[in-house]
């Protein structure tokens, strides 16, 4: 019987989401050789009655279950020494705001499995919320767009009671002729594109968006050959791009000095090219209003120079000043607005919740039940205190 604790989301701001709704706590207590135990949370977007209610036990003590799972980094001061955890731990990629994080866990003899490490055979990632990164990401493009411009009023995805419901929202906006560039084809950027579809913009091609005008809004997603070239001159390679960042440039040019809006879904590796530079940024040929940066990671190390911080749900956008290198008020007509929240899915916590819950029984759990599977093992960072051989290179970044 394997014992799972539902850990209480302790980082601010409060995080609304949870690796499982109560039905699907009930159906696993149901079929499943599992235990369930949930710690209490006022900020839970599934209510304590709601797990009550289908039999499963709140508990503040969560010291006895054989695994604490949850969402975003736990707090150093509410973790469980020897305690076995799995959460997203944005510590990978020497996160400076983490380093205390991961000290505390070797120092308290933790096993750390991270969600985002859980890879099939392919090293496709089987658990994440990519795709509702992207869904909200590309709602909140076109609402910073309308705050901008005042053409057009939407409701943010936090105010309404599920994705239909912004769909619904959708059919009544007159959306104005704006061209927008969506870069990513992953599960973030696959989400932008289903939402934009939804709100009935067309897609077109790079030759097309490139060349003509238009009378209604259009966008373009963007794969890696349609803005990346080898330095070598030869034909662009995916594989030889994702293995050899480094030897890539980006020709971008084109798409700055044409879109109105830029939506940036692609996962970024700090050895490829940036998309543009603050330089570019203050020439007059820049068109692009609105950056909804996804990627969110924070300038000088980013695929764009405009993203100084993350905004947040409260307070989604600011401007960037490119001759200041600074940020002013939302919509400064001097500035590039730009959202670039670094929680999106929390602004859809139900619907995403219930498929991150899926993708966790179908594609996790199995695996746990077994015992310590490959899968599981790719994914531990720290066990025993101890960094496992694949995570060495995060020593210096541990060390005092």
């Amino acid at each position: 019987m394997l014992t799972i604790g539902i850990i209480r989301e302790g980082k601010n701001p409060p995080d609304h989401r949870v690796v499982l709704s109560p039905a699907q706590c009930k159906y696993l207590m149901d079929t499943c050789p599992v235990k369930i135990k949930v710690q209490p949370s006022k900020n839970r977007c599934f209510s304590d009655a709601e797990y009550e209610k289908v039999g499963v036990s709140l508990s503040t003590d969560v010291s006895d279950c054989d695994l604490l799972i949850g969402i975003k980094e736990v707090p150093v001061e509410d973790l469980i020494e020897e305690k076995r955890y799995m959460f997203f731990s944005h510590t990978i990629k020497k996160q400076a705001s983490n380093k205390k994080l991961l000290q505390a866990i070797c120092r308290k003899n933790i096993e750390l499995i991270d969600f985002e490490l859980i890879t099939d055979d392919n090293n496709q990632r089987l658990i994440a919320f990519g795709d509702f990164a992207g869904m909200v990401g590309a709602h909140n493009a076109l609402f910073t767009w309308g705050r901008r411009t005042k053409q057009f009023s939407l409701p943010r995805m936090y105010q309404l009671e599920d994705y239909q419901e912004a769909v619904d929202t959708y059919r009544y906006i007159q959306w104005p002729p704006v061209k927008i560039v969506l870069t990513g084809t992953g599960r973030v950027g696959q989400g932008a594109a289903s939402v934009l579809m939804d709100m009935g913009i067309r897609k077109t091609d790079a030759a097309t968006f490139l060349s003509q005008s238009f009378d209604e809004p259009v966008f373009v997603q963007l794969k890696g050959e349609d803005y990346l070239l080898r330095k070598d001159g030869t034909k662009f390679n995916r594989e030889h791009f994702h293995r050899f960042p480094s030897e890539y440039i980006a020709n971008f040019t084109p798409f700055i000095e044409r879109a109105d809006i830029f939506i940036n879904g692609i996962y970024w590796n700090f050895e490829a090219p940036v998309f543009f530079t603050r330089e570019e940024m203050m020439k007059d040929s820049f068109r692009i209003k609105v950056i909804a940066d996804l990627t969110c990671d924070i300038a000088p190390v980013s695929s764009v120079p405009s993203t100084l911080r993350a905004s947040s749900i409260e307070e989604p956008i600011y401007s960037y000043i490119p001759e200041t290198n600074g940020e002013s008020y939302p919509t400064d007509e001097k500035g590039v607005d730009v959202m670039a929240i670094d929680n999106l899915p929390n602004e859809l916590p139900r619907d995403a919740s219930v498929a991150f819950g899926k993708k966790f029984i179908l594609g996790v759990l199995p695996d746990l039940l077994a015992g310590n599977t490959s899968k599981i093992a790719k994914a531990t960072i720290v066990r025993k205190g101890a960094l496992m051989p694949s995570f060495s290179y995060l020593e210096d970044y541990i060390k005092d």
